[in-house]
């Protein structure tokens, strides 16, 4: 066999790509599982968004090549939904950059702005992959904790006494997945302003900002963010559009410039009938949102029932598509979850999959039917 490329030692295969290959192997025997685990919207995108994708099937030029920075109108649709959702300025033409969906962000702002032996900072528990895009581009995660009795918020004072003289990037991401949690005004301010006297790029990662959130917010509404900072923000959650791999990177020109020398070289553009949806996705009223949070509020209040009949305790104050539970005392997260699985047929996921500190926690996902959540309750 080909030896692998020594970058792939380091790091291991997807939780869920694993996870889920024994779910369906599990339900090809038979077993009737209920996947609790997965943030994957089972909801319908916008109609008017599916239609206009639908229509723009047959236009001339359809099936070309795209621009790598995404259609003009789509980039000028982002900057009109940020002014108006997020009360932040954008310039369509050079400071919002159309991603073939963000977690593909991730992976060009880091192959845009490390070098090996770089530094990174990355949340304890955190999205997973911010470490793995480390790792494969042989830069080093430093792991900062973020713990419930500080709210689930970074210790300023105690990064202050790491060395960070090689650290390049710093991961957030508010409203914290997986914990729901959100973060003060006063916390923007600080990453801001520790960003900028480090020299450190700060990437906020905001796709759950409209989930059961009253209050959306982005980094970049505050001073001196474009100096030091990068936004991801996503459709998969917001317009239950996973599927379709639409996201968007905001930022300054400078820092936008460098990720397209990456992605340039990386893709061909997004689909223009996919881009065509996009933007009528963009354009929802009001009612879409308020329409697809009282689905998840009715589906989180019966997460919670759950959580009480497996004796896990919660934050009601958390927001996102989450529920992020504490286990009892001495319980030990991947045992608790594969026990669920065996007895009750319940996907849910440790909080061990986030980083060290998820463990004594559980995720539940809301992106489930209420009748497939009932049944679980029933059966524990």
């Amino acid at each position: 066999m080909i030896e692998v490329a020594n970058r792939l030692k380091h790091v291991e295969e997807y939780y869920f790509s694993k996870k889920l290959r024994e779910v369906a192997f599990l339900q090809s025997q038979g077993k009737p599982i209920i996947n609790l685990g997965i943030g994957s919207p089972d909801l319908e995108p916008p109609f008017k968004a599916t239609m206009l994708l639908k229509d723009s099937l047959d236009e001339e030029g359809a099936n070309k090549y795209q621009s790598y920075q995404g259609l003009p109108e789509l980039r000028d649709e982002i900057a009109r939904f940020y002014k108006k959702r997020y009360k932040v300025n954008l310039s369509g033409k050079t400071e919002v950059l159309p991603l073939l969906g963000s977690k593909e962000g991730i992976m060009h702002i880091s192959m845009a702005f490390l070098n090996p032996g770089d530094e990174v900072l990355i949340p304890n528990p955190g999205y997973p992959t911010y470490s793995a895009v480390t790792k494969l581009l042989e830069a080093k995660p430093v792991f900062y904790d973020l713990k419930e009795e500080n709210h689930w918020l970074p210790d300023f004072v105690a990064l202050e006494r790491l060395d960070l003289s090689k650290v390049k990037i710093m991961w957030i991401s508010y409203p914290h997945m997986p914990t729901g949690a959100n973060a003060p005004n006063k916390f923007y301010d600080e990453v801001i302003a520790f960003g900028r006297r480090h020299n450190i790029l700060i990437v906020n990662d905001n796709p759950y900002s409209f989930i059961l959130n009253k209050k959306p917010i982005s980094i970049m509404r505050y001073n001196h963010a474009k100096e030091v900072c990068l936004e991801l923000n996503s459709f998969s959650k917001t317009f239950n559009m996973a599927g379709w791999r639409v996201g968007m990177l905001v930022g300054s020109y400078e820092h936008l410039n460098a990720v397209l020398k990456v992605k340039s070289n990386m893709d061909s553009g997004m689909f223009y009938a996919v881009q065509k949806g996009a933007i009528e996705a963009l354009k929802c009223s009001d009612m879409w949102f308020v329409s697809l949070n009282s689905v998840y509020e009715q589906r989180r209040e019966l997460i919670w029932k759950l959580a009480e009949a497996l004796n896990c305790t919660y934050d009601e104050y958390a927001t996102g598509m989450f529920v992020w539970a504490k286990l009892p005392p001495h319980l030990k997260s991947e045992e608790f979850t594969d026990l669920v699985l065996k007895e009750h047929s319940i996907f849910i996921t440790p909080g061990t999959v986030f980083g060290s500190n998820g463990e004594g926690y559980v995720r539940f996902s809301l992106c489930s039917p209420e009748e497939q959540i009932k049944e679980a309750i029933a059966r524990v």
